[in-house]
């Protein structure tokens, strides 16, 4: 970039659940730390969401805008302040934010198109994002979350959904896609992909490792319901890979009967465990019978007396606990965010996938990199839908929780090969050389030269 040239600008066009908020907000950072002017357009409740992390990002000098819409709660049918997904328990309601997000649109162009960025970063979700950047003759940059082989796949597959061809338009006429991964995970599928699609692509993560701090690693989502302190404290009584990780995601809805079967599980196996579940808070009206509907009689009492297993009811610190020694595996729904998370703290896993590229993300991680075992489950649960059929059985839970933490040969080849994934991890985003490094440079460079053609067109056709 020339020293006079001024910094490109970028805005992004986040979606509103906490997985893309965290992940989109990391690229932020990312694109900031090169001296790029970023600017977010989200709402009031995202920004709060995103409170702490904006302060210590301006704090190290990150110019990081927020640029606030007001959502239209009353156009929807929603209370003031239900802006996102987070926290959002109801499929109507679920239903009613994404329609308000849809909404966002012509106030999201108003304020982009009397000053036109040089690039837009738009989530998944906002496949308009392709025609208005083509219609300001700026990029788009597609980010969905996830990584390149669920996108390979899920987009090159015939009977697609409506929703599903909508994406796939709009990413055919955007000018390339962004993944938060690093390229030697996938590097057999990006050139597929290049071909089938026509587009660049750039591998620039795993933003989690942006994470160095514990404070950083504590404070990545929500705020945590234990602190960091009292599971350090427990963790470090513990040998090291002796304790497995259960945590399914904020959007997992797991029915009483299938939380019963995952704790009958985890009692039996033998194995110490730290178990994550959300939207079971711990309340004063809570009843010994309401606890029996979803977990065996007295089992969190039983598993503190033996110190054989933690429940958190809430948040964790998810990064936090599994950069630590003592854990030897993570049971996942395979989101993406959580399979970086695993594979940079050099963790195998249980995978469990409950919809969307989940299932796609298991394959990633059991077929082509065996770092992990599957559960069985095969039934596609949508999110904030119950499982009412397809039970994961709790022979089944425990049989691939032993064979993971029991320390055969093939755990034992299994930890030998996430621990070379999680330092070519760490290798991708070194400053020197790192092929992460190396692509975000190689991306800037091109937005700088395709605002320079952009500047000289405009100044020979003045």
């Amino acid at each position: 970039m020339e020293a006079h040239s001024p910094p490109l600008k970028i805005y992004f066009v986040p979606f509103v659940a906490a997985s893309h908020i965290v992940s989109l907000f990391e690229l932020c950072r990312l694109f900031a730390s090169r001296g790029l002017h970023v600017a977010i357009l989200t709402t009031p409740s995202t920004t709060r969401f995103l409170h702490n992390s904006l302060l210590k990002a301006h704090a190290a000098g990150l110019r990081i805008h927020v640029h606030n819409l007001k959502f239209p709660s009353q156009e929807v049918g929603l209370p003031d302040g239900v802006e996102n997904l987070i926290g959002v328990e109801d499929f109507d309601v679920a239903a009613k934010v994404y329609q308000g997000m849809r909404l966002l649109r012509h106030q999201m162009e108003q304020f982009m198109e009397p000053n036109p960025p040089d690039c837009i970063v738009g989530d998944i979700f906002h496949p308009w994002t392709s025609d208005f950047a083509n219609r300001l003759g700026v990029p788009r940059l597609l980010f969905d979350g996830s990584g390149l082989f669920a996108a390979y796949y899920i987009q090159t597959t015939n009977g697609v959904t409506t929703m599903m061809e909508s994406f796939r338009d709009s990413e055919l006429k955007c000018y390339g896609r962004i993944v938060n991964s690093f390229a030697e995970l996938e590097e057999e599928y990006i050139e597929h992909y290049r071909k089938t699609m026509g587009k660049a692509v750039w591998h620039v993560g795993p933003t989690t490792l942006l994470n160095r701090s514990s404070e950083d690693k504590a404070e990545r989502n929500l705020e945590a319901v234990v602190s960091e302190d009292e599971i350090l404290s427990w963790l470090n009584s513990k040998p090291p890979n002796s304790v497995l990780y259960v945590c399914f995601g904020s959007a997992a809805y797991f029915t009483d009967e299938q939380l019963l079967e995952i704790a009958s599980a985890m009692e039996s196996s033998g194995h110490k465990f730290i178990w994550v579940v959300h939207r079971k808070d711990r309340t004063e009206s809570e009843t010994e019978e309401d606890r029996q509907k979803w977990m065996p009689r007295e089992f969190e009492e039983r598993m503190r007396r033996e110190d054989r297993g933690m429940v958190i009811r809430g948040w964790a610190p998810q990064t936090l606990i599994l950069d630590h020694a003592a854990i030897g595996g993570f049971m996942t729904h395979c989101g993406w965010n959580s399979l970086m998370e695993g594979i940079c703290a050099g963790v195998p896993m249980i995978t469990w996938p409950l919809h969307s590229e989940q299932f796609f993300n298991e394959k990633l991680i059991t077929q082509v990199h065996r770092i992990g075992v599957e559960v069985g489950a095969d039934n596609c649960v949508m999110i904030m839908e119950h499982a009412t059929k397809n039970l994961v059985k709790r022979h089944s839970i425990e049989s691939a929780v032993r064979k993971l933490m029991d320390d055969g040969d093939e755990t034992v080849k299994m930890r030998r090969r996430v621990r070379e994934l999680a330092e070519k991890a760490k290798a991708a985003i070194e400053e020197d050389g790192g092929s992460s490094q190396m692509n975000l440079t190689a991306l800037i460079e091109d937005l700088q030269r395709l605002k320079s053609m952009r500047t000289k067109a405009r100044i020979d056709h003045e």
